[in-house]
């Protein structure tokens, strides 16, 4: 009689690592909208005097420690007015970008009473572009090589060190900004030097995974690559490593675009509804997307806690910063206390404790560490538009989306070209979007494909310091990709999820190095 081979089962069955989130303070961002301050009379230029005002001491502070030390000894100007002709000095302002190509809502509204838009433009730039900076005061242009190096865009706080020329422009020799702000978080202990190589064998950490676009409800769904995600997260799928990399995710992070803008019927199907005008009766609105969106919830929040934002294509306001999902549109989902409805962008500040699951895994592995001292990290989390409409003023190549967002980090705000391209809401007495400590990790999700940064500080002495890790998460309906954050080494994994036959995911798993601007093909 022929015996089976026994499967193979764990000694010690996996527990998940775990998280918590760190309730906010005082001095934690926020970017919910107060009901009482919702109000829409206010005009856009409060913003612009608001974000110099918060902005011009961080600026000059650099550009002190930058310029004062020049022979030719140059003035700081306090205000544009003020400039002298063919004096060397260094004024502090906003930039605006006066680009012909630019959308301009005056020729929005006059297109409405004659001929249809033309089709929105991939890019914004071109060679008649002018670059003014302006304050309170009045406004200069800017010219020099210079100018063009630095790579601006509308709404960035610089300081322009140069002389005023006989034709009334500012030749720039030097520019300065903010730089990046001190970081949110203490420093680990014992982490002088952040390790992006080691060695994910031998250690149990935990990880955080981040998802955008999944775009239920499209032409060219990938539900075989949700279905697969699910069941990765659940620890239903994989193998032995795969489910034990899976039992090390403490959360998920879906940044915007769950459902999908597009509407649509089957070919050559008509509404035969009566039509009123000439227009429909009633919307064509399909329930079916948000139902199913809501059922992947509810099976991923039984496995761990799951974090949405809105995003463009979301049935969310479009104004930034966009407010967080009615709780009730999700079923089921919305009674687990592990679900959050976060706003966007979204401030997090996520600890990890050396809990006894981390423990109880750490024991089955003989090689691995239990040096897992708590952890805290803050997490900047937006879908996309920011960085999206910042590419559209920048020529690409040299400029790239994760260098755009490396430079918002370094210009401290997250969404400068809020309100001259990007809809936000008209603050009247602050800018939520200026960036008054640095995360550890800042996700961007919404991207057309993956890549990673590692941005760094220095110190006094010019010694590299500290590092926040920049993350362009993809479409996940177009290229399958799960990324995959290390809380306390901030090294990044993708795990692709692909069907052979469809075009979404290609069935690998990849890891960055620190190679400072790695990208992967979706």
């Amino acid at each position: 009689m022929a015996t089976l081979d026994s499967i193979p089962t764990p000694s010690c069955p996996l527990v998940r690592s775990t998280s918590t989130v760190v309730p906010s303070t005082e001095t934690t961002p926020s970017f919910l909208i107060d009901p009482k301050n919702k109000s829409y009379k206010h005009q856009y230029a409060n913003i612009y005097f608001t974000r110099l005002t918060m902005l011009r001491s961080a600026v000059e502070e650099r550009a002190r420690a930058r310029w004062d030390g020049l022979q030719s000894e140059p003035l700081h100007v306090a205000r544009v007015l003020d400039i002298v002709k063919s004096q060397l000095c260094w004024v502090i302002g906003t930039v605006y970008m006066d680009m012909p190509l630019k959308p301009n809502v005056l020729e929005d509204i006059g297109r409405d009473h004659s001929i249809p838009a033309p089709p929105p433009r991939e890019k914004f730039y071109c060679d008649e572009d002018s670059v003014m900076l302006e304050d309170e005061s009045g406004r200069i242009k800017l010219v020099g090589n210079r100018v063009s190096e630095e790579r601006l865009v509308t709404g960035v706080i610089v300081a322009a060190l140069g002389m005023e020329t006989p034709t009334g422009d500012f030749e720039v020799v030097d520019m300065c900004t903010a730089g990046l702000a001190t970081f949110a978080e203490e420093e680990i202990l014992g982490s002088d030097a952040m390790d992006v190589d080691v060695d994910f064998s031998s250690t149990r950490d935990e990880y955080v995974a981040v998802i955008s676009g999944l775009s239920i409800g499209s032409p060219s769904p990938a539900d075989a690559q949700i279905q697969m995600l699910v069941e990765y997260l659940t620890g239903e799928a994989g193998g032995p490593e795969d489910q034990q990399l899976a039992s090390q995710i403490t959360r998920l992070i879906i940044a915007g675009n769950s459902l999908s803008l597009e509407e649509y019927m089957e070919e050559g199907e008509e509404d035969k509804r009566p039509r009123k005008f000439g227009a429909s009766a009633q919307a064509n609105f399909s329930p079916h997307p948000n139902l199913a969106l809501s059922a992947h919830l509810h099976d991923l929040i039984s496995a761990l806690p799951v974090h949405i934002l809105p995003g463009e294509d979301d049935p969310s306001g479009i104004i930034l910063p966009q407010q967080p999902f009615p709780r009730a549109m999700f079923g089921k989902a919305a009674t687990f206390e592990s679900f959050y409805c976060e706003s966007n962008p979204a401030w997090l500040r996520v600890r990890c404790d050396e809990t006894e699951s981390s423990i109880r895994n750490e024991r089955r592995t003989s090689s691995s560490k239990s040096n897992h001292p708590p952890v805290t990290r803050s997490l900047l989390v937006t879908s996309g538009q920011p960085v999206l409409d910042m590419y559209k003023y920048l020529p690409t190549p040299p400029s790239s989306l994760v260098s755009i967002a490396a430079s918002t980090l370094r210009w401290r705000h997250v969404a400068p070209t809020a309100p001259d391209t990007l809809w936000c809401h008209p603050y009247r007495d602050r800018d939520p979007f200026v960036l008054r400590k640095t995360p550890d990790i800042y996700l961007v999700g919404g991207m057309p494909k993956f890549g990673t940064k590692l941005v760094g500080s220095e110190d006094g002495s010019g010694r590299a310091g500290r590092c926040c890790r920049i993350v362009l998460v993809p479409s996940f309906s177009q290229t399958g990709i799960l990324v995959l954050v290390n809380l306390r080494t901030l090294e990044v994994q993708c795990v692709d999820f692909g069907v052979e036959g469809l075009s979404a995911g290609g069935g690998e798993q990849r890891s960055s190095g620190d190679d400072g601007d790695a990208m992967a093909e979706g």
